[in-house]
């Protein structure tokens, strides 16, 4: 199988990448140099592995090579900030993610951040979903036994997450609104350390996205009861959706896009978004991007700022709903 990009993709993909290009050559050919691609969180995370799988696609497309640059720190923020004050130019970039760019402003007061000011949505990256898993000795093999099991233990499930206000806390707090099931938040300083405390059993339930729960799920460490998106995902086709299991109202995605700082020329920005189209049809960037849980998804920059708008609002209702105050 082609690991790369076809020679025929190539060609489409940086003519499509030159496309109104020329309003920038007065401030000379871009790129020149490598870009650097910050992520704000740990290498190993769901954004990562697509970070990761992006990048080395669109430096064979721009004949430049993108670099990962992993600053991890209070659900994004600090990576974010770093974008932020960077110049305007092309060379720094943020893969941002539904909690860092959406939830984030719900959930802080003074973030040091302004989505919608700050930054310019670029393109897309991936849609992913969560996964709802328990601790593999829990007597529940699907969502309505889970909800069962609640009912009959008042007081007694906790779930756990990343921290409060992250996008598996929301979730969960969106899931018990749906269906009744009361359960108690235990906020971990991040997702594997989470993932640690159900695994010794420290709490029995938790929703987390698929690069770091799909190989404790295939080994058999956790068990799944449902994923978090409207259809079933593909390598797991016997896993039902929350929505199956009668609750046909539910829908969470967690994806990842490309955003750039405010300021940067609209000729770059459109390179970029031509670049990520090509990049999203990649075999070996969609594996990776694949293998985490995600599928491969593209929006032009228009269609980004209209997406943005609609999910800040979808989050900051889903946290008023989970009563998180602004902290």
């Amino acid at each position: 199988m082609n690991k790369g990009l076809t020679r025929r993709e190539m060609l489409v993909g940086l003519a499509a990448a030159s496309a109104g290009f020329g309003g920038a050559r007065a401030q000379g050919a871009w790129p020149q140099r490598q870009i650097r691609l910050v992520v704000g969180y740990p290498a190993g995370q769901t954004v990562d592995v697509t970070a990761r799988a992006y990048a080395d696609a669109i430096g064979r497309l721009l004949g430049k090579a993108v670099f990962v640059d992993n600053k991890a720190g209070a659900n994004g923020i600090i990576g974010a900030q770093a974008v932020k004050s960077a110049e305007a130019d092309g060379y720094t970039l943020l893969m941002g993610t539904s909690g860092q760019m959406t939830i984030n402003p719900a959930i802080y007061a003074k973030l040091p951040y302004d989505t919608s000011r700050d930054f310019v949505p670029v393109a897309s990256g991936a849609n992913g979903r969560l996964y709802l898993v328990v601790n593999r000795d829990f007597p529940a093999d699907d969502l309505k036994q889970l909800i069962a099991w609640a009912k009959a233990h008042p007081g007694k499930l906790t779930y756990g997450s990343g921290g409060a206000g992250i996008t598996a806390h929301l979730a969960m707090e969106m899931l018990k609104s749906e269906t009744g099931m009361d359960a108690l938040h235990v906020p971990y300083k991040g997702s594997p350390a989470a993932v640690t405390g159900l695994l010794a059993g420290d709490v029995q339930v938790m929703f987390d996205a698929g690069a770091l729960l799909l190989p404790l799920i295939k080994s058999g460490k956790v068990k799944v009861l449902a994923v978090s998106s409207k259809a079933r995902y593909d390598e797991m086709p016997k896993v039902p959706t929350v929505a199956e299991q009668g609750f046909p109202a539910f829908e969470i995605t967690s994806w990842t896009a490309l955003f750039a700082p405010a300021g940067t020329a609209p000729a770059i920005v459109e390179r970029l978004n031509a670049a990520m189209r090509a990049a999203s049809k990649d075999p070996a960037a969609m594996t990776a991007v694949r293998a985490g849980g995600s599928e491969p998804g593209h929006l032009d920059v228009a269609q980004m700022r209209a997406f943005m708008a609609a999910e800040t609002a979808r989050w900051k209702k889903a946290a008023d709903a989970a009563g998180v105050k602004p902290e």
